[in-house]
């Protein structure tokens, strides 16, 4: 018997009395891991675009946002908490031609690109839901319904209803991870799309740690500059 799809919606009842998790206080990254020990993410006050080259990024000192290092490229970021179904609202900013991305459970990634500008967008462009891959192949992978993308150097914002996958008492999975709804700078990219399986480059391929209910939230951070603020996870106990 294969694993059944249905449709899940979300009413506000069966969000309410959920205490949202703040995963940053713009003061320190306590509460968060880097995948290897060369972990170069750190907190700034301000990130503008390198008025020489737009592609990278110049950082202030301060509080309030972190950055994937001064070189724009070091490891990818963990939250130390694991989470299943969740809300979660996320800000970013990147340079010309940068890529991110954000992992819920570490497995499933809602991708980060400067997409400014395109008319054709695809799952590898900004609020796409990334492929999955095996054998040297991609497959699967998701293009938002229309491309929200601001210019790079603004900030944008994710806000999204994920639904973990589901697991028998032997551990078998029975039920495929879910977004019932994602939206990009306040536009819906995606409704009740299912995903069969971790996509690429996410914890599963990365360290073979396999599907589960519970899951950190990775933020990538080898594919160039990114800065994150505004981070806050609710969780949430759909049917």
């Amino acid at each position: 018997m294969g694993i059944m799809a249905a449709p899940v919606i979300v009413s506000a009842a069966e969000s309410a009395n959920q205490k949202p998790v703040k995963l940053f206080d713009g003061k320190d990254l306590s509460g968060w891991k880097g995948l290897t020990e060369k972990n170069e993410w750190r907190v700034a006050g301000k990130v503008i675009l390198d008025p020489k080259d737009a592609k990278k990024f110049t950082i202030e000192p301060g509080r309030g946002i972190f950055v994937n290092g001064d070189q724009g490229k070091t490891c990818n970021l963990l939250s130390a908490g694991e989470y299943g179904d969740c809300q979660l609202h996320i800000e970013f900013v990147v340079p010309k031609d940068s890529n991110s991305g954000v992992y819920f459970q570490g497995q499933y990634e809602i991708q980060i690109l400067d997409s400014y500008g395109k008319e054709k967008v695809d799952y590898g462009d900004c609020g796409g839901i990334y492929a999955r891959f095996k054998d040297g192949k991609t497959y699967e992978g998701h293009p938002p319904r229309v491309n929200a993308s601001k210019k790079p150097g603004e900030w944008q914002s994710f806000d999204a209803t994920f639904r973990a996958p589901r697991f028998n008492e032997k551990g078998e999975k029975i039920q495929n991870a879910r977004f019932i709804k994602v939206t990009h700078n306040g536009v819906v990219v995606h409704e009740n799309v299912e995903v069969t399986g971790p996509t690429r480059a996410s914890l599963n391929e990365s360290n073979q740690r396999p599907e589960s209910a519970k899951g950190p939230l990775m933020l990538q951070g080898d594919h160039g500059p990114v800065a994150y603020r505004n981070i806050q996870l609710t969780p949430l106990n759909l049917p």
